[in-house]
């Protein structure tokens, strides 16, 4: 793949995760921001200290949010269009789009609902501010940890092809994925710093959209970028203008 071609589906990458990044804000805006706002009704009604925000609540949950989630989808587009480059033609026959909704939905799961599973995402009110870092950093350990494990099924999945074929050399990746990170759930610290009176309905049901915003953004970000992708890799040849005199063949 030439550096130009490398270069469209760069920019392409970009443009998809900002067009993604407009799904999940509806999708954030929508079913994450009033747990949210829940949480922090909660958080005020049990702390005894009251500090003046520097930042307006309906400013966080309009304007932060936008800029949040949009500046993410396209730096996350970007990074996912380049594994793309890598990926297209060495993860099996797939064409331009269903590479990049395998990419996507395999991202998904790497990067984020593996290591969510472990360490789930949790509203304000919920967890000791003294121990953010060592929380931040568990999970972002898990994530590496994800990732990387995820790169070497694929690479098993393809060396055991020749001998087991495609479909057993499948399972027995995958097979090896899920059992280290088993491992890796059963030996990693467990973090539980929910408030015993925190509501449990609020808690699921922030975590339930925290998920619905990364599976739309993954979602929207695979069949936008599959589609761009594929006019790169793939373009129509240019149709006759109408009323255009074609030669006639000697």
């Amino acid at each position: 793949m030439n550096s130009a071609t490398v270069r469209n589906l760069l920019v392409r990458g970009m443009l998809a995760g900002l067009g993604a990044g407009l799904l999940a804000l509806v999708v954030a805006y929508l079913l994450g921001e009033p747990y949210v706002d829940k949480a922090i009704g909660f958080e005020a009604a049990h702390s005894h200290e009251h500090e003046m925000a520097v930042v307006s609540r309906s400013l966080q949950s309009t304007a932060g949010l936008a800029t949040g989630v949009l500046v993410y989808g396209v730096a996350f587009g970007g990074i996912a269009a380049l594994a793309y480059c890598f990926a297209l033609g060495r993860v099996g026959r797939f064409g331009p789009r269903a590479t990049a909704l395998l990419l996507s939905g395999c991202a998904l799961l790497a990067v984020y609902v593996v290591p969510f599973l472990k360490y789930p995402a949790n509203p304000p009110a919920v967890g000791n501010p003294d121990t953010i870092g060592r929380r931040t950093t568990l999970y972002f350990l898990m994530m590496l940890l994800s990732v990387l494990l995820a790169i070497a099924a694929t690479l098993l999945g393809k060396r055991l092809a020749p001998r087991l074929g495609n479909w057993w050399a499948t399972v027995a990746a995958i097979t090896a994925f899920a059992v280290v990170i088993g491992l890796a759930f059963a030996f990693l610290p467990v973090v539980d710093e929910v408030p015993a009176d925190f509501p449990a309905s609020v808690l699921w049901r922030f975590r339930i959209a925290a998920l619905a915003i990364q599976i739309s953004l993954w979602t929207g970000f695979g069949l936008l970028f599959g589609e761009l992708a594929e006019r790169v890799l793939h373009p129509k040849p240019a149709t006759v203008a109408a009323g255009t005199a074609v030669p006639a063949a000697h």
